[in-house]
C-alpha cells in the first residue's frame, strides 16, 4: 500500500512520529509537495469562504495527492489530555475531507484520538494499525518507536534553540505561530527568511518542550481551552526575558488566534509586538515592509543605531 500524507496542519507537529510509525509497519508513504500557488488555489476552490487559510491549504494538499497513492491519511484529533481541546476543524477534518471529495472515489484512512472519550493517543495509533491490517502488537510497537523518535526530535530542536539564544548581540524575535503556519512555504517560511535577511534571530515558539509550555501558560492567562494556544502562551512566558520582540503570526481568519493575540497585546506591555495576519493574497511586499520597520524599532530600543 502507498499512503499519502498531506503536508499541512498537524503534519508539522507530528511529522517524525507519523513517518516513523508507518516506516516501522513497512508502509510506503507519499508526502504532498510544498505549498505553492496552485495548491493554494485548489484549496480555495474546495473551501467555503469563511474557512481559515490553513484549512484551505489542507484541502489543496489532499487534492495534490489524488492519483499518487492508494489511500490518504487524515488525522482526527478532538481532545488532548483531560482538559484541553483543539480547534473544531481538527475534530471535523476527516468528515470535511470525506464530504469535500465524496465524488472522487478516494479511500481515506483516519487516525482517531479523543482522550475525553477514552481514546488515548496510543489507542488511536493501535486502531490505525489494525485498520491497515496489522496486529495490535505490531501497531503498538510502531507507535512506541514513533513516539520515541518524536520526543528525541523535540528535545534536539529545543537544545539548538537554547544554544542560539546565547548569542549576546543578536536581535532575538520570538515568532509565535502554530507549526502548520510557521513552516508552511506559503505562510511562514517567507517571514522567517526575511528575518534572517534582516540579520534578526528567529526564535520559534514550538521549539519549546510542549509539556514545559503547558506548565507556563497560566502566567499570562488561566482560561484558555485550546491546547495549542496554551503552548504558544507558555512559550511567551518562558522566553520573555530572553527576547527583544514578538511576532504574532496568524492565518486569516483563525478564531482562537484572533482572541489570543488581542489578549497578548493587552498583557505584554514591555516588548514590541507585531501582529501579522497572513491571507491568500499574492506578494510579500507589505509584509516585508512591516518586518523591516519592526526590526528597526527593536534595534533602536537596543541602542544599535546610536
Amino acid at each position: 500500500m502507498k499512503l499519502g500524507i498531506p503536508r499541512a496542519l498537524l503534519y508539522y507537529r507530528y511529522d517524525v512520529l507519523w513517518e516513523t510509525f508507518f516506516k516501522e509497519l513497512g508502509i510506503e508513504t507519499v508526502l504532498s509537495p510544498k505549498t505553492d500557488k496552485n495548491i493554494m488555489d485548489r484549496g480555495a476552490f474546495y473551501s467555503i469562504d469563511e474557512a481559515c487559510l490553513s484549512s484551505k491549504l489542507y484541502l489543496g494538499h489532499v487534492d495534490s495527492l489524488i492519483g499518487k497513492c492508494d489511500a490518504i491519511f487524515i488525522p482526527r484529533i478532538a481532545t488532548f489530555q483531560n482538559d484541553g481541546v483543539l480547534c473544531t476543524r481538527f475534530e471535523g477534518l476527516y468528515d470535511i475531507v470525506c464530504n469535500t471529495f465524496r465524488e472522487q472515489n478516494l479511500r481515506f484512512i483516519p487516525l482517531n484520538v479523543d482522550e475525553q472519550q477514552k481514546i488515548s493517543e496510543e489507542k488511536g495509533y493501535i486502531n490505525l494499525g489494525i485498520e491497515l491490517g496489522f496486529s495490535k502488537r505490531e501497531a503498538k510497537r510502531a507507535y512506541q518507536c514513533g513516539l520515541k523518535a518524536h520526543l528525541k526530535a523535540q528535545k534536539e530542536k529545543q537544545l539548538l534553540q537554547e544554544n542560539a539564544l546565547k548569542q549576546p548581540d543578536a536581535v532575538k524575535i520570538l515568532v509565535v505561530a502554530h507549526a502548520y503556519n510557521l513552516y508552511d512555504e506559503y505562510i511562514g517560511v517567507p517571514v522567517v527568511e526575511k528575518l534572517k535577511e534582516l540579520g534578526a534571530l528567529a526564535i520559534f515558539a514550538d521549539h519549546l518542550d510542549p509539556a514545559i509550555a503547558r506548565s507556563k501558560y497560566t502566567e499570562i492567562c488561566k482560561d484558555v481551552p485550546w491546547i495549542m494556544s496554551r503552548e504558544l502562551l507558555g512559550s511567551i512566558a518562558y522566553y520573555h526575558d530572553q527576547i527583544d520582540g514578538i511576532i504574532l503570526m496568524t492565518a486569516f481568519p483563525c478564531g482562537p488566534d484572533s482572541m489570543l493575540n488581542e489578549m497578548i497585546i493587552r498583557r505584554i506591555k514591555d516588548l514590541p509586538i507585531l501582529n501579522l495576519l497572513q491571507d491568500s493574497q499574492d506578494g510579500n511586499a507589505g509584509v516585508d515592509t512591516r518586518l523591516e520597520s519592526f526590526v528597526d524599532i527593536i534595534r533602536f530600543r537596543k541602542g544599535d543605531f546610536l
